[in-house]
């Protein structure tokens, strides 16, 4: 059985891994924007989003769950108008 302890270097190795790559995907959705690539500005600011989402989840951390959340779902809105 394993311990507390062996599981916590996992844990945050993983979020440490989500949060940066989450990043560098929403700096490459704002690459995106600038140069004009649309639609693949809004998959890669979806795809960070829902990555750092992750990260306020695996943190407990309600204001980062919230805000991402919310841009999420005006994303999905937008698109879906679009």
């Amino acid at each position: 059985m394993q311990s507390d302890l062996s599981a916590a270097p996992r844990t945050e190795t993983f979020v440490l891994v989500v949060k940066w790559a989450a990043s560098l995907v929403q700096i490459a959705g704002y690459a995106a924007t600038a140069f004009g690539e649309t639609p693949w500005n809004l998959y890669f600011f979806v795809l960070g989003v829902i990555g750092w989402f992750v990260v306020g989840v695996m943190w407990k951390d309600r204001a980062i769950m919230l805000i991402h959340l919310v841009a999420l779902a005006a994303m999905i809105a937008g698109m879906s108008n679009g």
